[in-house]
């Protein structure tokens, strides 16, 4: 028990009830808390993509950065930094996005739909582990994206000062944006609730370091388990909240905005949690990081900005199963979308290769 990092795991709890919670509110089902669903919103109201259905400014995004960024500036962690290869970030960022929209949500909505009783996001889990592992062992053996250096305050404040800007626009000028009138962009929480809540998280997140990939990937480095308690407390408080709100739902068919097309389900967040691991981080703890001063977070941000809107545009992404005359039609990803993860995965292996140490690449 004196290993258990317990603000891990109350930030991790606090993650289950504030997905719970915008759930109640009005957030989709089993989307209470998603970071490449609520990025892919994000593009779509700015209108980077022209998927109707799928265009909102969450404030949870806001929200998350901002927390981060007034903790970090309250413990004097803010330190702005970069320049560590930020055109692989930015590509990592986007094939990250593809993947998790592949399987239809992050490795957060994955832990989120697994306690609703979501199936599908067991298969995904699976898939995630297995890109982990895979991405731990160039870790291993010395894979680097290179030093950061220190830059201007400025550019560490990049990432905040947009989304303050792009949400003030949003909240002034609504008429400028792009906002869906349904589907799952209109599903969402009251704006200023969603944004309280998600400046909540955003602050503790940052104090604990809380990682949906880093748990995973320290267990099998170092058989350091801190993080991954916090991972088990996000899935613990969704079930026991599922079950009291009558929302739990055993099973692979009909769940909600979920397909289970499971070979793609599986080889999306392959491609997820590899990308994640060369990256150093979930793409919850990439906002965090940004809300620091990372510029390369902030770089991989708008590569997964620009993934979500690439993955729409090009009919990459997932579409959930639905009922046709009562029968059930499997949803999955289309053929294009099929061969592009294959190809992200292959990229994603070439980017391994070619930043580990001279003598690793001469082994391989």
């Amino acid at each position: 028990m004196k290993k258990i990092n317990w603000t891990v795991v109350l930030t991790g709890a606090l993650v289950g009830v504030a997905a719970l919670v915008l759930t109640f509110l009005g957030n989709p089902k089993n989307m209470g808390f998603c970071i490449a669903c609520f990025e892919r919103d994000i593009a779509g109201t700015l209108g980077l993509h022209s998927a109707a259905k799928v265009q909102y400014f969450r404030p949870e995004i806001l929200g998350l950065v901002l927390g981060s960024f007034i903790m970090a500036l309250i413990k004097g962690e803010f330190r702005a930094k970069g320049g560590s290869s930020p055109a692989t970030r930015f590509l990592l960022g986007a094939m990250v996005m593809i993947g998790a929209l592949a399987f239809l949500g992050c490795p957060l909505r994955m832990v989120l739909r697994l306690g609703a009783g979501d199936l599908n996001a067991l298969v995904g889990l699976l898939g995630f582990a297995v890109g982990i592992f895979v991405g731990s062992q160039f870790v291993k053996r010395g894979f680097t994206l290179k030093r950061t250096y220190t830059l201007g305050k400025a550019e560490g404040a990049a990432l905040p000062a947009f989304l303050l800007i792009a949400g003030l626009g949003f909240i002034l000028f609504p008429t400028l944006y792009k906002i869906s009138t349904e589907g799952p962009g209109s599903m969402h929480a009251p704006f200023f609730i969603a944004l309280a809540i998600a400046l909540v998280v955003g602050a503790l997140a940052q104090r604990s370091r809380l990682c949906m990939v880093g748990g995973i990937r320290d267990a099998i480095l170092f058989k350091d388990f801190k993080l991954l308690y916090g991972f088990v407390a996000v899935l613990v408080v969704t079930l026991i909240g599922t079950l009291a709100m009558g929302n739990f739902k055993l099973g692979f068919a009909n769940q909600p905005v979920a397909h289970s097309s499971h070979i793609w389900n599986f080889m999306g967040m392959v491609l997820a949690g590899w990308g994640s691991v060369l990256l150093g981080g979930c793409p919850l703890r990439q906002l965090i990081l940004a809300g620091e001063g990372n510029g390369d977070s902030a770089v991989t941000v708008f590569g997964m900005i620009a993934g979500a809107a690439i993955s729409h545009n090009f009919g990459l992404a997932g579409n959930p199963d639905s009922v046709v005359d009562g029968v059930t039609k499997v949803g999955g990803i289309s053929l294009t979308g099929k061969i592009v993860v294959i190809g992200c995965l292959v990229l994603v292996l070439v980017i391994s290769l070619l930043n580990m140490p001279k003598a690793e690449k001469k082994q391989a």
